[in-house]
Protein backbone atom coordinates (compact mmCIF):
# COMPACT_ATOMS: atom_id res chain seq x y z
CA UNK A 1 0.00 0.00 0.00
CA UNK A 2 2.88 2.70 0.76
CA UNK A 3 4.94 3.77 -1.85
CA UNK A 4 7.54 1.81 -0.37
CA UNK A 5 6.17 -1.34 -1.34
CA UNK A 6 6.62 -2.91 1.86
CA UNK A 7 3.54 -4.78 3.99
CA UNK A 8 1.34 -1.68 5.72
CA UNK A 9 0.26 -2.31 8.99
CA UNK A 10 -2.28 1.17 8.20
CA UNK A 11 0.23 3.92 9.69
CA UNK A 12 2.22 5.21 6.26
CA UNK A 13 1.21 8.72 7.44
CA UNK A 14 3.50 10.35 10.00
CA UNK A 15 0.34 11.58 11.19
CA UNK A 16 1.04 11.38 15.13
CA UNK A 17 2.49 13.46 17.50
CA UNK A 18 4.99 11.53 21.15
CA UNK A 19 2.67 12.88 23.82
CA UNK A 20 -1.57 13.67 23.92
CA UNK A 21 -0.84 16.80 24.02
CA UNK A 22 -0.07 16.85 20.23
CA UNK A 23 -3.08 14.17 20.06
CA UNK A 24 -5.60 16.81 18.60
CA UNK A 25 -3.50 18.15 16.12
CA UNK A 26 -2.54 14.42 15.09
CA UNK A 27 -5.65 13.46 15.19
CA UNK A 28 -6.88 17.04 12.62
CA UNK A 29 -3.73 15.95 10.22
CA UNK A 30 -5.21 12.13 10.26
CA UNK A 31 -8.87 13.57 9.07
CA UNK A 32 -6.97 15.78 6.62
CA UNK A 33 -5.23 13.22 5.43
CA UNK A 34 -8.46 10.86 5.06
CA UNK A 35 -10.35 13.77 3.08
CA UNK A 36 -7.48 14.43 0.69
CA UNK A 37 -7.72 10.40 -0.27
CA UNK A 38 -11.57 11.04 -0.82
CA UNK A 39 -10.83 14.06 -2.47
CA UNK A 40 -7.97 12.68 -4.61
CA UNK A 41 -9.70 9.60 -5.07
CA UNK A 42 -6.43 8.04 -3.71
CA UNK A 43 -7.17 4.24 -2.13
CA UNK A 44 -3.13 3.77 -0.91
CA UNK A 45 -4.23 7.21 1.38
CA UNK A 46 -7.39 6.57 2.46
CA UNK A 47 -6.15 3.01 3.29
CA UNK A 48 -2.99 4.43 5.22
CA UNK A 49 -5.38 6.23 7.91
CA UNK A 50 -6.27 2.64 9.22
CA UNK A 51 -5.11 -0.08 12.01
CA UNK A 52 -5.86 -3.72 11.19
CA UNK A 53 -7.74 -5.36 11.79
CA UNK A 54 -10.29 -2.31 11.07
CA UNK A 55 -14.38 -3.24 11.62
CA UNK A 56 -16.81 -0.70 9.38
CA UNK A 57 -20.37 -0.88 10.90
CA UNK A 58 -22.50 0.02 8.15
CA UNK A 59 -26.17 -0.87 6.97
CA UNK A 60 -26.38 -1.94 10.37
CA UNK A 61 -23.97 -4.67 9.38
CA UNK A 62 -20.54 -5.25 10.86
CA UNK A 63 -17.55 -5.89 8.62
CA UNK A 64 -14.14 -6.80 9.33
CA UNK A 65 -11.30 -6.52 7.38
CA UNK A 66 -8.37 -7.89 8.41
CA UNK A 67 -5.35 -7.01 5.78
CA UNK A 68 -4.69 -4.43 3.26
CA UNK A 69 -5.96 -6.56 0.58
CA UNK A 70 -9.82 -6.59 2.09
CA UNK A 71 -9.64 -2.92 3.13
CA UNK A 72 -8.33 -1.89 -0.60
CA UNK A 73 -11.08 -3.97 -2.08
CA UNK A 74 -13.73 -2.27 0.07
CA UNK A 75 -12.13 1.37 -0.82
CA UNK A 76 -12.20 0.64 -4.21
CA UNK A 77 -15.91 -0.26 -4.22
CA UNK A 78 -16.67 2.90 -1.83
CA UNK A 79 -15.27 5.43 -4.64
CA UNK A 80 -16.65 3.61 -7.02
CA UNK A 81 -19.95 4.23 -5.83
CA UNK A 82 -18.80 7.96 -4.97
CA UNK A 83 -18.07 8.14 -8.98
CA UNK A 84 -21.21 6.60 -9.51
CA UNK A 85 -23.50 9.19 -7.64
CA UNK A 86 -20.82 12.43 -9.05
CA UNK A 87 -18.98 13.01 -5.97
CA UNK A 88 -15.92 15.07 -6.13
CA UNK A 89 -15.65 16.90 -3.02
CA UNK A 90 -15.82 15.72 0.65
CA UNK A 91 -15.83 17.98 3.55
CA UNK A 92 -16.65 17.49 7.17
CA UNK A 93 -17.45 18.90 10.90
CA UNK A 94 -16.12 17.66 14.07
CA UNK A 95 -19.13 17.23 15.91
CA UNK A 96 -16.99 15.56 18.74
CA UNK A 97 -14.30 14.35 19.81
CA UNK A 98 -12.36 12.90 23.22
CA UNK A 99 -8.95 11.82 24.00
CA UNK A 100 -7.91 9.24 26.31
CA UNK A 101 -4.27 8.11 26.68
CA UNK A 102 -3.65 6.26 23.06
CA UNK A 103 -7.52 5.92 22.39
CA UNK A 104 -9.56 8.47 21.06
CA UNK A 105 -13.71 9.15 19.70
CA UNK A 106 -14.26 11.49 17.05
CA UNK A 107 -17.59 12.07 15.49
CA UNK A 108 -17.97 13.68 11.96
CA UNK A 109 -20.74 15.58 10.24
CA UNK A 110 -19.67 14.63 6.04
CA UNK A 111 -20.78 16.65 3.22
CA UNK A 112 -20.06 15.33 -0.31
CA UNK A 113 -20.54 17.55 -3.45
CA UNK A 114 -20.95 17.38 -7.01
CA UNK A 115 -18.43 19.35 -9.32
CA UNK A 116 -20.93 22.23 -9.61
CA UNK A 117 -21.54 22.56 -5.52
CA UNK A 118 -24.77 20.24 -4.86
CA UNK A 119 -24.64 18.38 -2.14
CA UNK A 120 -24.99 14.64 -3.02
CA UNK A 121 -24.34 12.60 0.61
CA UNK A 122 -24.84 13.51 4.29
CA UNK A 123 -23.68 11.64 7.15
CA UNK A 124 -22.21 10.91 10.34
CA UNK A 125 -19.91 8.89 11.28
CA UNK A 126 -18.45 7.35 14.40
CA UNK A 127 -14.35 6.75 14.70
CA UNK A 128 -12.55 5.46 17.39
CA UNK A 129 -9.20 5.75 16.90
CA UNK A 130 -5.92 4.31 18.46
CA UNK A 131 -2.56 5.65 18.67
CA UNK A 132 -0.05 3.27 16.95
CA UNK A 133 3.65 4.03 17.62
CA UNK A 134 3.39 7.59 16.62
CA UNK A 135 0.89 7.65 14.41
CA UNK A 136 -2.89 7.83 14.86
CA UNK A 137 -5.27 5.67 12.78
CA UNK A 138 -8.79 4.55 12.68
CA UNK A 139 -9.39 1.16 14.40
CA UNK A 140 -13.21 1.00 13.84
CA UNK A 141 -16.36 3.38 12.22
CA UNK A 142 -20.16 3.24 12.75
CA UNK A 143 -21.78 5.04 9.65
CA UNK A 144 -24.74 6.42 10.37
Amino acid sequence: MNSGGAENTGNGHANGAGSNEGAEEAIAQLFDDYQAGFNDYDIDRICDCFALPAVIWQHEKGHVFADDEELIENVEALLKALEKEGVTHSDFQVVSSHVSGSSALVTLDWSQESADGETVLEFTCHYQLIQDGVDWVIASIVNE
